[in-house]
């Protein structure tokens, strides 16, 4: 936008300090191609839901960030063992021999696929999958724990931490002044 104020005041592009020579060479070329009569550097559709693409791809880090931290441990169980392959991000069901129908029917209800290029039953690895496998009697730990007890959490102390970091990041909002205040 602040490019196209420019090109607006000025008639040219020639001594913005937003663009390097580089890349002024390369918009008068786009430009003196354009079909329109009063070509812009940076066409309207270029620059449409810039900051929702923004906000998009920070939430995106942030979520893989988290998940980076996140430490999932597999387990075995009777006939079997469940792995979770962070390559792959998928939760990993490898089973002994063949299940027999009403085990395979729980896990395809569960949200579980057969792979044969792994030789596994699998999804995505996410919290509702071991929420998901909590839930399935056919894959439960040998220890008897569910698998969700099995995972190691993030500590409270760690999680209050993060919070108060999130609080002292954001503005401050500031109090209404006036008759808003009054009331």
């Amino acid at each position: 936008k602040e490019v196209n104020a420019y090109y607006r005041k000025h008639g040219k592009l020639d001594g913005c300090a937003l663009l390097s020579p580089d890349q002024i060479e390369k918009l008068k070329a786009s430009m003196a191609s354009s079909w329109r009569s009063d070509p812009r550097p940076f066409e309207s559709y270029q620059l449409t839901n810039n900051n929702a693409e923004i906000r998009r791809v920070k939430a995106r880090i942030e979520q893989l960030s988290k998940q980076a931290q996140q430490e999932f441990s597999g387990w075995e169980f009777d006939g079997g063992r469940v792995e979770m392959n962070r390559e792959d991000n998928r939760l990993q069901v490898f089973f002994d021999g063949k299940p027999d129908a009403d085990t395979r029917a729980e896990l395809k209800s569960s949200g579980f696929r057969w792979a044969p290029s792994v030789g596994a039953w699998q999804r995505q690895l996410t919290d509702n999958a071991i929420r998901s496998a909590d839930r399935l009697e056919c894959i439960k730990p040998l220890s008897g724990e569910k698998p969700s007890q099995l995972q190691k959490k993030p500590s409270i102390l760690q999680t209050m931490r993060e919070q108060d970091e999130k609080v002292q990041t954001e503005p401050e909002k500031k109090a209404p002044s006036g008759r808003d205040a009054e009331r």
